[in-house]
């Protein structure tokens, strides 16, 4: 993460939001936006890192006007499109990271979220510092939309991560899958998760949005890989998803200047049936290394709208306007509860 850079944004932001208060009536409704999580919202954090996992070439970003930027899809993520609709601020996501701090680090120097907020801590600190107003700095920080998109690596590279790859049930690279079950390893992320939002919101964050872990048994290489015993990594992953809306509702209750709101991403993807029916769902844009991501240089498919897959794991751009749409407007309680994102935005 640069730091200085990062710090640059921020007081920009800062700065601006202020002008447009002096000069128009009313202010902006949210001045700035967080973001927390891994490959699924990473914008490029991983490119200066020692990992295995990167996104910053080509056919990556291949409708993204910058071109291979480190996203993880051919044009923008979910993070980016909920932004177009708010405002910018820092991203502190790298792809590979997890709830649990050693999740990913066999891919190499990967950002765990205790890391990530630890960063932001770090960027909290010197805006305090150089607009020397704590008091300041919080009230403008607590306007500010905060979102986390994490824990898919919690089990795709920590939980179901095994020594061997041609023996799916052998031992793990890791060793949560002998100490839990996944009852138990659901109840063990949902804690650490708890404490980790309970910390967000001590560094002033007072609008935060938790995105649930999608049907990640269905991702290609997942299937691939797992045959049709990628059911199991499903029926695990929602243990913990199904555990998100109730850690919401405790701590809107306990925080009452507080407000979080459960995006649940399973249920976005279930109710877009009209639009998955018109996808391919079963095969990936791009030629897939053997570790599920593209192969450099590869040429992708033509027809990007027409997949739901842009690597092994990642959804295609065109997926990802459809889930941030019902993200940002929900159409149903099954996208998002209490709030939307539009909504959150809006409250005082």
């Amino acid at each position: 993460m640069a730091f200085d850079d990062a710090l640059r944004i921020i007081l920009s932001f800062f700065l601006f939001t202020k002008y447009l208060q002096n000069s128009v009536q009313g202010e902006p409704q949210v001045p700035c936006y967080f973001i927390f999580g891994d490959s699924f919202a990473d914008s490029g954090n991983n490119n200066n890192l020692d990992v295995d996992l990167r996104a910053n070439y080509s056919p990556y970003g291949v409708d993204f006007p910058k071109g291979p930027t480190g996203r993880y899809t051919n044009g923008r993520t979910v993070a980016d499109i909920i932004g177009k609709d708010i405002l910018k601020g820092v991203n502190y996501a790298s792809g590979g990271s997890g709830i649990r701090d050693e999740t990913g680090k066999e891919l190499g120097d990967v950002v765990s979220l205790n890391e990530q907020l630890g960063n932001h801590f770090t960027v909290l600190s010197k805006i305090s510092a150089i607009l020397n107003s704590e008091s300041a700095s919080r009230d403008y920080l607590q306007k500010c939309i905060y979102i986390v998109i994490i824990g898919t690596n919690d089990y795709l590279n920590n939980y179901f991560s095994y020594q061997n790859k041609n023996d799916y049930f052998g031992p793990s690279f890791y060793q949560t899958s002998t100490m839990y079950t996944p009852q138990q390893y659901a109840n063990v992320l949902v804690k650490q998760y708890s404490k980790q939002l309970k910390r967000l919101r001590s560094y002033g964050a007072r609008k935060v949005a938790i995105f649930g872990v999608g049907l990640i048994g269905q991702l290609p290489t997942i299937v691939r890989t797992f045959g049709n015993n990628s059911s199991m990594i499903d029926a695990a992953a929602q243990l913990f998803s199904r555990k998100l809306l109730p850690l919401v509702t405790s701590l809107n209750k306990k925080f009452t200047n507080a407000k979080f709101t459960y995006i649940n991403t399973t249920g976005i993807v279930t109710t877009s049936a009209p639009l998955l029916a018109h996808l391919n769902t079963k095969d990936s844009c791009c030629k897939l290394r053997s570790d599920g991501s593209c192969i450099e240089g590869s040429t992708p498919c033509l027809l990007r709208t027409h997949y739901a897959f842009f690597d092994g794991f990642h959804p295609t751009e065109a997926v990802n306007v459809a889930s941030a749409g019902k993200a940002y407007n929900k159409l149903s309680p099954l996208h998002a509860s209490p709030y939307d994102i539009c909504q959150l935005a809006q409250l005082p």
